[in-house]
Formats: structure tokens, C-alpha cells, sequence
């Protein structure tokens, strides 16, 4: 095993926690891989991992190895990447909301699959935290702004929104002109995952944006609920467009302020600095 080889198993164990995974993942024997890691730890004169019986962790030493290895081996990644004529192979794990998969993902996916024939794809649905690298997902398909400021991001689209209410909550209230003229209406409560906070309307008008937080009698941290309870009439609603399509073809909610939009969602592709999509 050369220098390149040892630093990929350590950066392997690091982001597994686990030297039996990064085994697997690198089809190596552990004996092998613990082994390594020990010649290298001989090499360096230094203490690279904190070992016990559940999981590995980097000492002071060992993180700032674990970057260094990341820079280093990006750097060869990229040199060689210029020079390979081969065509990108293997499979390919990504994990993106349902209705995410079946709206922007799924038509695109022919195009795809021809243009690379050698890769094969294993989508996974779901809307929850994925730790990538220790689930061994490539990338995850994510709506709004990442949080997670330690992996690479690329915007993939602008996603629409929509303002809207049922025909039964506007005849209770009035369809409203403008933002200004908010005053008495309710809205579909939505509690923000992140912050616990309900999230205000907003307004494009003009160049600027206005945040209204309106009034709401029941709050949801769901958008599939959110949906619902618009339709039920409990007060107006911003959500994608995309997701409410069907309602707003057959009358069951009804766009509003069309002239004064939300801001559009994002749409990203999110995955580790350390690999090449």
C-alpha cells in the first residue's frame, strides 16, 4: 500500500468512524486496514485515532492530517481527472425528496442514463438529516438554502412558489389586492424545522421583498398538512407550485397576489468535498 493509498484508507476510517466499514468500503481485509493505519501512525510519529470498542475519532493530530489528506487528494483527483478518457462508471447513490424525485429528477433521468451508460442509480426518498458518508449516498437533492456549509453545493433550478387559499376561505375573507391589504386574513401556520419559528409570507414588490406573519390558528411543521389544511379553508398558503398543481386545475385552492410572488426556492445537489460528481 503506497503513501496516496494509506492517506484514502485513514480519510476512509475518519469518515466512517469505523475501520471494519472502511474495509468493506475499500475492499480491503480490517486486518489490513487497522494494520495501515498503525505503519502510518509509526511513519508520522504521532497518534492519529482515539480507538474503542463502538468507533474511531481523530485526536488534534489526526484532524489536521484527516485535512490536509482531503486537500491533497483533491488536488491528485483533479490532476488526474484531465487526463482520464474513461467514461464515469459504477453506482450511483443519491437520496431527494419524493415528490422532489418525481418532479425534477425522473424526467431528467433518460437523458441521463443514456449520456452515461456505465452508471447505475439507487435513489433514495426521504426528507430527513443524511449523514452521506456513513450511509455511503453520493449526493442528496435538497430545496432551500443548505445549512451545511462543509459540502460542496451546486444549484440545480429555481423553484416557484405560489400565494393561494380555497374558493371557501376566500368567500369567508376576500381576495386580497395586495400585501397591504392582509389586515384580518389568516395563514396556514408553518413552523420552521430548523428554528421553531413560524415562517412569515413573503412578497416580491418591486425590488424589495415584505414579510407579513399573519395569524394562524393551527401550526404545522409539514407542507403535505400545510396543503391540507389550505384546502380545508384554514387561511392562505405559499408553497411550490409544482406540489399544488392539481388543486389549482381543478379549483380546489386558488392562486392569489399573483403580482406580488414569493421569493423562489432553491434547488441544490449536495455532497462531500472529497468526491468527484
Amino acid at each position: 500500500m503506497d503513501r496516496l493509498d494509506r492517506m484514502r484508507l485513514f480519510v476512509r476510517v475518519v469518515e466512517r468512524r469505523n475501520f471494519t466499514a472502511a474495509a468493506a468500503d475499500l475492499g480491503l481485509p480490517r486486518s489490513t486496514a487497522t494494520e495501515a493505519i498503525q505503519q502510518l501512525e509509526e511513519h508520522l510519529g504521532t497518534r492519529l485515532l482515539d480507538r474503542t470498542t463502538r468507533h474511531v475519532a481523530t485526536t488534534l493530530d489526526g484532524q489536521a492530517y484527516y485535512e490536509r489528506c482531503l486537500s491533497i487528494l483533491g488536488e491528485v483527483e483533479d490532476a488526474e481527472a484531465g487526463f482520464r478518457s474513461a467514461e464515469p462508471r459504477g453506482l450511483l447513490r443519491v437520496d431527494a425528496h419524493p415528490l422532489l424525485t418525481q418532479r425534477f429528477l425522473l424526467p431528467q433521468l433518460p437523458a441521463f442514463l443514456e449520456r452515461y451508460p456505465d452508471i447505475d442509480l439507487h435513489i433514495g426518498q426521504g426528507d430527513r438529516l443524511v449523514d452521506l458518508v456513513r450511509e455511503g449516498v453520493d449526493c442528496v437533492i435538497r430545496a432551500g438554502e443548505p445549512q451545511d456549509s462543509g459540502m460542496i453545493m451546486r444549484r440545480l433550478a429555481m423553484i416557484a412558489e405560489i400565494t393561494c387559499a380555497s374558493p371557501a376561505y376566500l368567500k369567508r375573507h376576500g381576495t386580497p389586492a395586495s400585501p397591504e391589504a392582509l389586515e384580518g386574513h389568516q395563514a396556514v401556520c408553518f413552523v420552521s424545522s430548523r428554528t421553531g419559528d413560524i415562517l412569515p409570507l413573503e412578497f416580491t414588490m418591486g425590488a424589495g421583498l415584505r414579510q407579513v406573519t399573519l395569524p394562524g390558528r393551527v401550526r404545522v411543521n409539514n407542507s403535505d398538512t400545510a396543503a391540507d389544511l389550505a384546502r380545508l379553508g384554514f387561511g392562505l398558503l405559499q408553497a411550490p407550485r409544482y406540489r399544488l398543481e392539481k388543486d389549482l386545475a381543478d379549483g380546489t385552492l386558488v392562486e392569489v397576489l399573483k403580482d406580488f410572488p414569493p421569493t423562489p426556492t432553491p434547488l441544490f445537489a449536495l455532497y462531500p468535498q472529497n468526491r468527484q460528481l
